[in-house]
């Protein structure tokens, strides 16, 4: 039985492939678990850097597995404890995204729709190919978007993230770019290997000040302006007495090529 998610590793950056096309990579309890596991490893590796979340074949991810959750209905409990089960899973997935130390690109093959478009808005950067599609679609079948809207409204503004949650209405890539879902739009088929790129690039940069200054902008977030300065300020002071800005500064004025400190 071919594995539901497969992960490859590269030059610090690692790939993690929803592996479901015939379903397009709809997020079963399977799924879900595989992914979680495969995140917790990540966060533990020093050798990733960063990390790329693609779906295999035409689209990205269709959200749940509609199919599994109906199947559920015949349960004694009408499905509630699947349901509770399988939502749980979701958001703690989720959560793990957002919070995760290293990077997550999301590479968004196709469609990206309800807990699909949730998980490219979980991620911290995403690159969209021409044939990409989001939307938050669960007002269509009687079933609103509640858990994907909390990742949609801290990636776009207020206004756009309900629009999408209230008409369920598809948008396409260069939309996605024009509300800040995506950071950027590439030709079809372009999508894995920019994203990939980007990864590249990030990973080059010395891990210890990515990771670090990624804890802090997740922590500044929703802080009082006063307080997310203080703890901004005491990060850059711990960061210029370490190793990585003596070398970095001092190669930017000696006009050299920094050589990181291996973290």
């Amino acid at each position: 039985m071919e594995e539901v998610l497969r992960r490859e590793d590269e030059a610090g950056v690692a790939t993690l492939t929803l592996n479901r096309p015939a379903a397009r990579n709809a997020l079963s309890l399977a799924l879900l678990e595989a992914l979680e596991q495969a995140l917790a490893a990540l966060a533990a590796d020093r050798a990733v850097k960063a990390v790329v979340i693609t779906g295999a074949g035409p689209g990205f991810c269709a959200g749940h597995d509609l199919r599994e959750l109906t199947q559920a209905r015949n349960d004694p409990d009408r499905g509630r404890a699947f349901f509770e089960a399988t939502m749980a899973r979701c958001a703690a997935v989720m959560q793990v995204v957002a919070m995760l130390p290293k990077p997550t690109i999301a590479a968004v093959n196709g469609i990206a729709t309800a807990a699909g478009c949730q998980l490219v808005a979980s991620c911290d950067l995403a690159i969209a190919d021409e044939r990409a599609r989001f939307c938050t679609p669960g007002v269509n079948i009687g079933l609103f978007c509640a858990t994907p809207a909390v990742a949609l409204a801290r990636a776009v503004p207020r206004r756009a993230a309900l629009e999408m949650l209230y008409t369920g209405e598809m948008i396409d890539a260069a939309q996605a770019l024009r509300i800040g879902l995506v950071n950027r739009v590439v030709p079809e088929g372009r999508a894995l290997a920019e994203a990939g790129e980007l990864a590249a690039r990030i990973a080059a940069r010395p891990a210890s000040v990515v990771q670090g200054g990624k804890a802090a902008f997740l922590r500044q977030e929703g802080r009082p302006l006063p307080e997310a300065y203080a703890d901004a300020s005491r990060v850059m002071v711990e960061q210029l007495l370490a190793e990585a800005s003596r070398e970095g500064i001092g190669a930017f004025l000696d006009k050299r090529a920094p050589v990181w400190p291996q973290d």
